[in-house]
């Protein structure tokens, strides 16, 4: 029943903008029998100056470095389709918590705390259930972690071996593999417990392990490139490279990771040198980045088994817990079905499908069927999908790769047009399209996170823009077709009048709720917008949306609800 509730849990619907690109990549090396460099999905991959050193070997292992993953994703959707990529993605996910339930199971001895620890990180590894390779570290850490315990407590020496090509696959399929080089030196460093012949045998292991790691396109770089990614204004700017929020109200991640310093310090006497290494060394890396809490996920409910447990049982008597196997059985099944049947009844176990609401699938639609290769300015979270639907007919200006950061700057510049006039902005932009050869426009109106409006899908759509028509406009994008010879018969077919921006706005934030109502920010901006065009009415109910789906005070908002409200009536 556990295992059915991880697989589910876990089966969530596409919708990681960057899986496309992934995706797109492991077709690329499946038909071509070649990494994927030069870049062949982006025109703007190679152009202009570095901006920082290292940018170039930065740009090749963001190319090359996860080639293995990408590959057997695309394997996987193709003899399965999306529902195939899914399951997979839940398999990954589930044998994290799976691997935590039976090292919890071992380390307390009781098989009721190991499933209780298997269930602990679901809310985290929740947030980070995205169809990436980033998985494979969570998964292989794991791994790792288990093959090293089970030999630790007296295992055979092959399944150690089996170390080996688990590392080589882990340095071709994500970034994250020197993490393999952390756990193998955790126990490498605890091995002095160990008899003579099997601690020489883990020592041996280890350095073989490490050196096939090195058998991947960027060898031993990995810390130069991370180094240089800490350089990066892009990659700072990626909620997944920020830090998580360690106060404030609690929630899964530092509930997990305060217990579990707090068990490993109070049972210090009893702490084992690789728990102690490992929980260092993985606290500091989610302590650096947000990508990074699903370790925590991982190892934070083992050590609360080992050092908290014990703890636990010994203040409250050891008898009072002594129920008997077959009740807590009984009881963990009945709990488990409930808990099954209440995430069906929401629609959240085993969505086997793509969350087409969030991605340019009629907009891609439209440019293939109307043969446009003229090169696009296309919004950062819609170059995967444009990445997978028009390769190669079109290649994308920019998408989440992370390839080239002058060309992010000019992006930003492009999108925001944050000049000192509307009329400097509008010829800072013009020029930074024309020096690209930009002949078509593909953008969505919101960055939802904090329902931001992106001023070019409005300056483009105001009708003093005459340089640019609105061809094509749904609730997930808008396409401006430059006013030149080249597009003259796309803009005779298919020009609409530049109002209808405004239904753009409207149905992309109301279909955006409708599928994530925990983030309503949008539709408070366009409430804002509505105002300030004098459209009242459509800015009452955009308030009321607003309104209807947070949980926290708003007085300005509320303030603007009810005088919309008054002079309706």
């Amino acid at each position: 029943m556990c295992a059915v509730f991880l697989l589910g849990i876990f089966s969530t619907e596409i919708a990681d903008t960057d899986f496309w690109w992934h995706l797109k990549t492991g077709q690329y090396v499946f038909e071509q029998h070649k990494l994927p460099v030069p870049d062949p999905f982006s025109y703007t991959s190679d152009l202009g100056d570095p901006s920082y050193a290292g940018e170039e070997n930065v740009r090749y292992f963001n190319l090359t470095h996860e080639w293995l993953a990408q590959l057997v994703w695309y394997v996987v959707y193709a003899i399965g389709g999306f529902p195939a990529v899914v399951i997979w993605k839940a398999l990954l996910l589930a044998f994290v918590c799976g691997s935590a339930g039976f090292l919890a199971a071992r380390r307390s001895a009781n098989f009721h705390v190991g499933i209780v620890a298997s269930l602990a990180g679901v809310p985290i590894l929740g947030l980070l259930a995205a169809d990436r390779p980033a998985l494979v570290s969570f998964a292989l850490v794991a791994a790792f972690v288990v093959i090293l315990e089970t030999y630790r407590e007296g295992g055979r020496l092959g399944w150690l071996w089996l170390l080996v090509p688990l590392q080589w696959i882990w340095a071709n399929s994500h970034g994250g593999f020197f993490l393999g080089w952390v756990v193998l030196g955790a126990y490498a460093a605890g091995g002095w417990s160990l008899p003579v012949a099997r601690r020489n045998s883990l020592w041996i292991v280890a350095a073989v392990s490490v050196l096939a790691s090195g058998l991947n396109p960027s060898g031993f770089r990995v810390f130069e490139i991370l180094l240089a990614y800490r350089q990066s204004f892009l990659t700072r700017t990626l909620m997944e490279w920020k830090q998580p929020f360690l106060w404030g109200p609690p929630y899964t991640y530092n509930l997990l990771l305060y217990s579990a310093a707090a068990g490993v310090v109070l049972s210090w006497k009893k702490l084992r040198l690789p728990d102690a290494l490992l929980f260092l060394a993985f606290g500091t890396a989610s302590l650096l980045a947000f990508r990074n809490v699903g370790f925590i996920a991982f190892l934070a409910p083992v050590l609360l088994a080992a050092y908290a447990w014990p703890l636990i049982a010994k203040l409250a008597g050891g008898s009072s817990l002594r129920l008997s196997a077959k009740a807590l059985d009984i009881g963990f099944l009945l709990g488990l079905g409930v808990l099954c049947i209440q995430q069906t009844w929401a629609g959240n176990l085993y969505q086997l499908r793509v969350a087409e609401w969030k991605f340019p699938v009629g907009a891609a639609n439209f440019l293939k069927e109307n043969q446009v290769e003229a090169p696009i300015f296309n919004t950062y979270e819609y170059g995967g999908y444009l990445i997978w639907s028009l390769s190669p007919q079109q290649r994308t200006f920019i998408d989440g790769r992370a390839l080239n950061e002058s060309v992010y700057n000019d992006y930003r510049k492009i999108l925001y047009s944050q000049a000192s006039s509307p009329e400097q902005s509008r010829r800072a932009r013009a020029e930074l399209l024309d020096r690209y050869g930009v002949q078509i426009v593909v953008t969505n109106a919101f960055e939802f996170v904090t329902g931001a409006v992106y001023p070019i899908a409005l300056a483009l759509g105001h009708t003093s823009e005459t340089d640019w028509q609105l061809v094509y406009q749904d609730a997930q994008a808008l396409i401006y077709a430059r006013d030149v010879p080249e597009n003259r018969a796309l803009i005779e077919k298919h020009a609409m009048s530049k109002t209808r921006v405004g239904d753009h706005l409207e149905s992309a934030c109301r279909t955006y709720i409708a599928h994530d109502p925990e983030l309503p920010n949008c539709a408070r901006t366009l409430g804002q917008i509505f105002l300030n065009a004098g459209e009242r009415d459509r800015a009452r109910e955009a308030m009321a949306l607003y309104l209807g789906n947070i949980d926290y005070p708003d007085a300005e908002a509320q303030r603007i609800y009810h005088s919309l409200s008054g002079n309706r009536q």
